[in-house]
């Protein structure tokens, strides 16, 4: 296992790399303006709304929303993990990845070695246990999709997979995967944590198998289980069905999650091949930003019932911070007493498929089940309608459906909305457990306008400029900020801005590089792709005029909260007097 690659060698890959080169080798691009332009090879359209820019090392789709770098192109288009889209672009451009990144870190080959030859074991025996068999045909799983799923069998004899482990010297790496296991009463003998159970390999994107799903034919215990943690393993990030999915010949129209092994099977045995589980655990926002990166339609499939309904309230939680422009989420309930196991049976996929296009959006979900708590029509209801919802929906990073949904909730609680826009901008709690949500997530169809930015807070105004004209902080300028603010992406700001400082050839496609993989990313890609203006003489500009403005709000922050003060130190009295004095002479200087 490969150690961390340093940011400097990520940098200098980027630097040699052409984007539009890069992307020209697969899509057919057209000049556009100063951009070029084809057809989006993530999703299906006739009139092309994939650009990608050459100034700032960046693509982006104006009808699904996909966007990144080189990098997260070939992770995307190639469905490449990042270590192999790195080494693609290193072969392309010349560059060695650094023999210190290759040291580094565990060697887990054993690991995966290991868990390979398990899975081979265990599909061995389903060939010899006949009753494995005829329970997956009574399901309905055919040996297509039993195959397809390397679908194996763990035998009750729990020694079985002992002798196998000793026969192949796999007893220590086994007992690290948790599919070895320690007796508490009979002397520490070692025993099958798997058994009497058909058997799913949970698969990574690469198709290595990592753990394991089991199904139990007879006897006691939990009818699901699965595998233990490891260190090749983590329920909270892996999805059952993702690398399957990946292997298919086409694109599904969207991504079905449901909560069962056998909801993905038998759904992909009825030609639903974009169904993916989440292991039996609740959605997190690995699972939900591993989601969007692969589909930006995405529909959760829940039984009807409290429990189903308890589950999409968590998913909704969980994923309206990661939405992203072109993201779609929607709810699907099934009749209560179904799962999407018995109702495609029952049904059919034609049925199944028909109430998934009928989804009811994330927004409708969210507003319907708080609003179903509470009496809208006394004003208290309208109060707790807005205190249940503002948190929700400040995590949303997409400007656009923070506003919609923002406008949305105005008219449900009868609320002014540029006052409730104000309220929204402040700092918001986290939520705490309440009833089912939904946010709907729209196609972003045009470029937003500098109009459009307007609406947004100074300090995001100032970084969305920041990422499109890096070179804003060149020469002999000397750009300030305040030493803090309360602002919206204030801090945001202030990375970009010792960053930008630091190397003003820094292209939009490099920042990116930075924050992958950290939780501000999702923002700032969201802010990259922004279309504000068109010279770097008009964004200096504006830059300059808001950093002053954002100077000035600071200034008066502080001095409300020095005068808010019952006494003041002596420090504190130096500070209110300088506080005053640049006032008065804002003041009259007519600003």
């Amino acid at each position: 296992m490969g150690g961390r690659l340093a940011q400097h060698f990520i940098d200098e890959l980027l630097v040699r790399t052409d984007i539009v080169e890069l992307i020209g080798s697969r899509l057919e691009l057209k000049p556009a303006g100063r951009d070029h332009a084809a057809c989006c090879p993530f999703h299906d359209e006739k009139t092309p709304s994939f650009t990608v820019s050459r100034n700032k090392q960046f693509y982006h789709c104006f009808g699904c929303g996909a966007h990144g770098n080189a990098i997260g192109f070939l992770m995307e288009y190639d469905r490449l993990p990042f270590r192999e889209a790195v080494a693609e672009l290193a072969d392309r451009v010349g560059m060695t990845i650094p023999a210190e990144a290759e040291a580094d870190g565990p060697d887990l080959r054993p690991l995966h070695a290991a868990i390979d030859q398990a899975a081979t074991f265990f599909r061995q025996q389903l060939r010899g246990h006949p009753e494995a068999i005829d329970y997956l045909k009574s399901r309905g799983v055919s040996g297509r999709t039993a195959a397809r799923f390397a679908l194996g069998y763990a035998p009750a004899d729990s020694g079985a997979l002992l002798r196998f482990a000793q026969q192949h010297e796999l007893v220590e790496p086994l007992r690290t995967l948790g599919l070895l296991a320690q007796s508490k009463q009979a002397e520490g003998r070692l025993y099958a944590s798997l058994r009497q159970r058909v058997t799913f390999p949970i698969r990574d994107s690469r198709g290595r198998t990592i753990g394991f799903g089991g199904r139990l034919l007879d006897g006691d215990g939990p009818k699901y289980i699965n595998s233990t943690e490891s260190p090749i393993f983590h329920k909270g990030e892996a999805l059952y069905g993702l690398y399957e999915l990946q292997q298919a010949a086409r694109r599904p129209a969207r991504l079905v999650v449901v909560e069962g092994y056998m909801d993905v099977l038998l759904l992909s045995e009825h030609g639903i091949d974009g169904a993916l589980a989440t292991l039996g655990t609740a959605t997190t926002p690995q699972h939900v930003r591993r989601l969007l990166r692969t589909h930006p339609d995405v529909v959760y499939c829940f039984d009807g019932d409290a429990a189903g309904r308890r589950a999409a309230w968590r998913a909704l939680e969980n994923t309206v911070g990661e939405l992203r422009e072109g993201s779609r989420v929607g709810f699907l309930f099934l009749p209560e007493g179904e799962d999407p196991d018995s109702f495609v049976r029952r049904h059919g996929a034609a049925e199944l498929n028909a109430r998934l296009d009928g989804a009811q959006p994330l927004a409708e979900f969210l507003f319907s089940a708080l609003a179903g708590e509470i009496d809208l029509g006394t004003l208290d209801g309208r109060a707790q309608l807005i205190e249940r919802a503002k948190p929700l929906i400040a995590r949303v990073s997409t400007a656009p459906l923070q506003l919609l949904l923002t406008e949305r909730l105005a008219t449900l609680a009868q609320a002014d909305p540029t006052r409730l826009t104000r309220l929204m901008q402040t700092q918001a709690p986290a939520p705490g457990p309440a009833a089912p949500a939904r946010a709907i997530s729209r196609p972003a169809a045009a470029r937003q306008g500098a109009g459009g930015l307007r609406r947004m807070p100074l300090a995001t105004r100032l970084t969305a400029l920041l990422l499109q004209w890096p070179a804003l902080c060149e020469g002999e300028r000397t750009l300030e900020l305040p030493a803090v603010s309360k602002a919206r992406d204030f801090e945001l700001l202030r990375q970009l801005l010792d960053l930008t400082r630091a190397d003003p050839q820094i292209t939009t496609g490099r920042l990116l590089e930075r924050w992958r993989d950290r939780p501000e990313g999702a923002r700032i890609a969201a802010l990259a792709r922004y279309e504000l203006v068109r010279s770097l003489e008009q964004a200096r500009a504006e830059f300059e005029a808001g950093l002053e403005q954002l100077m000035r709000r600071a200034q008066t922050e502080r001095l409300d909260e020095l005068l808010a003060l019952k006494s003041l130190d002596a420090a504190q009295k130096q500070e209110l007097q300088a506080l005053l004095l640049a006032s008065r002479s804002t003041a009259g200087s007519g600003d």
